[in-house]
């Protein structure tokens, strides 16, 4: 079925926290990865998570920096992943369905911006692979994980999309990088995946949902100078934050959290969420909120999930696509 891309009265909003949105729900004996959650709103993710009861899989690329961020926290456990890397990709996934364990919650968080033009694998653009391609092999290749559980699937977006659709007659950037251009077209493809994914996982009971955290200062930021981020209004000259707008870390950690979670979803998936809710369309041009029509797209996010499964030669579906 289908879900609306409407608000539904969640009960929460923009200041919500992660614990706030948990409380109330039990974990425990639930399993979830978390993509990058040791930094930033991942490891918000994964305390808050932890501290409801679940176990929370970390895969982490700097596997030293994860345990001293993860340290303390109860129910973390640590592996090693690149999301650059199909090898590593590849060796986590078998690493992770050899232990026989099913996962519940999959929340796709790790991710690159606005870096200098960086090329991974076979030249791809890196912020399309790491942030896309790397979550589009690691949730096939764990699909026979995901399916007994019927696990949500959650691919952390951003009001980025707005900054561009899927690029179709030059996706890796061969003639002429933007690395703001580069972040839109990744955050674009991390919506439409999650609408493929549900599409094609939701008679198997897995649904999956993508969302815009809101705006925080995290280690996201780190390819930025500083003099951009104060020429944005983002900071000022001493580094604190100027905008009001602006979330803490366990406020944008809720947003995801909440889609992993909440039982107002049950049934639901395929849309795009923003402060603990469904968010409303968005018009093609115009103001900040909401979710543009080229992030929702069926058509795209099947050509897309297509695309993909050509590129990293991964596909859970394949007998059915």
């Amino acid at each position: 079925m289908t879900t609306p891309q409407r608000k539904i009265g969640s009960g929460f909003g923009a200041d919500s926290t992660a614990a706030e949105v948990l409380r109330g729900i039990d974990l425990s004996g639930k399993l979830a990865i978390v993509t990058g959650g040791y930094s930033g709103l991942g490891l918000e993710t994964t305390r808050a998570l932890a501290g409801a009861g679940a176990r929370v899989v970390v895969p982490a690329r700097r596997r030293a920096t994860a345990e001293e961020a993860l340290d303390g926290i109860d129910g973390a456990e640590i592996d090693e992943l690149d999301l650059a890397d199909l090898d590593s990709v590849r060796g986590f996934s078998e690493r992770f369905l050899a232990s026989g364990r099913n996962v519940d919650l999959v929340i796709n968080n790790a991710g690159i911006m606005a870096c200098p033009e960086t090329r991974v694998g076979p030249g791809w653009e890196a912020q399309f692979a790491t942030n896309h391609l790397g979550h589009f092999a690691l949730v096939n290749r764990l699909w026979p994980a995901i399916v007994p559980g019927g696990a949500r699937v959650i691919s952390v977006s951003s009001s980025g999309h707005r900054l561009s659709g899927i690029r179709w007659d030059d996706i890796q950037f061969e003639h002429g990088y933007d690395k703001w251009q580069a972040y839109g077209q990744a955050k674009t493809a991390n919506a439409l995946f999650a609408v493929q994914l549900d599409a094609l996982g939701r008679d198997a009971g897995v649904r999956a949902f993508s969302l815009h955290p809101g705006g925080i200062l995290t280690p996201l930021q780190r390819h930025l100078p500083k003099e951009e981020m104060v020429a944005a209004g983002w900071i000022d000259e001493d580094g604190n934050a100027l905008n009001p707008a602006f979330k803490t870390p366990e406020q944008g950690a809720a947003t995801q959290v909440w889609a992993a979670t909440s039982p107002r979803l049950a049934d639901m998936g395929g849309v795009f969420c923003e402060d603990c809710d469904i968010a409303e369309p968005a018009a093609a041009e115009g103001p900040a909120g909401g979710v543009r029509p080229h992030a929702t797209d069926p058509e795209q996010a099947a050509r897309l999930w297509t695309l993909s499964a050509e590129l990293t030669g991964v596909n859970a579906f394949a007998a059915t696509v």
